[in-house]
């Protein structure tokens, strides 16, 4: 015989066709984010299409196929992206989607306070546990708070997503659940080349024992993994992290001993990996997830000790200034949490903020240390906030340094090939003078 909440349980599941039956055209949608994409959920929104007009719909990082942004469905659908990635840059270029620009500890706030009103939280859940409580599972962030803030919550609940500790919801605080069996997203690791193993050398020099880590996404960060083996007790207080970390884990390099803010924990708000992360944090005590206002809340991670940052940039300019998320007017990516982490590691004691990128492009004939960004491009992280810049060519420390001495330094890390072009180009732009 079923328990009272199991009974209720059962009343609130039922079909995919019924639960995307009760969107309607001029609703705001929020996806879970990421891996935590409800791709069961979606699809069938997008089969249902011809019923809907004006529809918009807002998440981060797309790992699914963001059928909605194609040009056929442009009546139907209206994508506001907060993080453009590969399925969407498109979409935003030619006018058929749009972006926002906001650091990614300050989405949850948008939703709660109304600035950007949502009628439907479309989300991912592990399945409930004996309080008839459901994890989040990777995808805390703002996913969350969505749940909070809809009208109408509908929950596709995956026997594949890993119950995650940290916050959850009950089964109650749910209008409607499709109940599905079906591998998460996977992001498999980037391929490193020998220029992002040099790179990866440089910022573990960097990282001293003890010290804790906040990890973007890519091939450089994934880099410093590699060569972090030779250090101690190193912790997890990040957004999100990935497969390299549970490699160290199972080395012993990681062991969270020094995350005092959240002691012997890994700290996080949403994860992309493979399956091999997946099944490393679920049910797993030592993993915390948690919303990423925060995770990323600059007075929050900023109490953790050592805390190092480490962050990828597209550009730097001479004068010290970071674009990350824009190639002159196309929106490339977004500000994510970058600005968060860059703050909180200067507010850390024995913090270090690094923001690292291959000296050029991947031809090696355009400089990606430059004199002036493209026209269009916008700055993502400000020259006053910068701390450490690293390409293969080694370590530029800007704290505290001049315009001229910003200059010099960067141009020393910058290809040899660019180096005397560099130097002229800033001191006909600038009216500087360097040596």
């Amino acid at each position: 015989m079923m328990t009272d909440w199991k009974y209720d349980y059962s009343q609130k599941v039922t079909s995919k066709e019924e639960a995307i039956s009760q969107i309607k055209s001029g609703d705001t949608i929020v996806f879970g984010h990421a891996a935590g994409e409800p791709t069961t959920l979606v699809d069938e929104l997008v089969r249902q299409k011809d019923r809907f007009r004006d529809v918009k719909i807002i998440h981060m990082v797309p790992l699914g196929e963001s059928k909605y942004c194609l040009p056929e469905m442009k009546e139907n659908f209206r994508h506001i992206s907060l993080f453009a990635g590969a399925t969407t840059r498109k979409a935003i270029r030619e006018e058929r989607a749009d972006y926002t620009p906001v650091f990614f500890s300050e989405i949850p706030r948008l939703f709660r306070d109304r600035i950007i009103p949502i009628d439907i939280a479309l989300i991912q859940l592990s399945p409930p546990n004996k309080d008839g409580d459901m994890s989040f599972g990777v995808s805390v962030d703002y996913t969350l708070q969505a749940s909070k803030s809809a009208r109408l919550v509908i929950a596709e609940v995956n026997k594949q997503m890993p119950r995650t500790m940290g916050k959850t919801i009950h089964f109650s605080q749910v209008d409607f659940i499709v109940e599905t069996d079906r591998p998460l997203h996977e992001l498999d690791p980037p391929i490193i080349t020998e220029i992002e193993e040099k790179i990866g050398r440089n910022i573990a020099s960097l990282v001293p024992n003890n010290a804790n880590l906040q990890l973007g996404i890519g091939a450089i960060p994934d880099a410093a993994l590699k060569f972090l083996p030779d250090k101690r007790d190193l912790g997890i207080h990040s957004e999100m992290f990935s497969d390299g970390v549970v490699d160290l884990y199972e080395k012993g390099i990681i062991t969270n001993k020094y995350n005092n803010l959240n002691p012997g924990k890994f700290t996080a708000t949403f994860l992309m990996g493979t399956k091999k992360l997946y099944q490393f944090v679920d049910n797993n005590p030592d993993v915390e997830m948690y919303p990423v206002d925060y995770t990323n809340n600059v007075m929050n991670a900023g109490k953790v000790q050592n805390l190092i940052s480490i962050n990828s940039a597209l550009q730097v300019d001479l004068f010290g200034q970071v674009c990350a998320d824009t190639l002159g007017y196309q929106q490339f990516s977004g500000v994510g949490g970058q600005v968060d982490f860059v703050r909180a590691s200067s507010l850390s004691p024995g913090g270090k903020s690094i923001i690292a990128l291959p000296s050029t492009n991947k031809t090696g004939t355009v400089s990606r240390i430059v004199a002036k960004f493209y026209d269009g491009s916008c700055v993502t992280t400000s020259r006053n906030d910068v701390h450490y810049v690293v390409t293969e060519y080694g370590i530029a420390n800007l704290r505290g340094k001049t315009i001229c001495e910003r200059a010099k330094k960067l141009i020393e890390i910058a290809h040899p090939s660019f180096r005397d072009q560099l130097k002229k180009e800033f001191c006909e732009l600038s009216g500087y003078k360097i040596d």
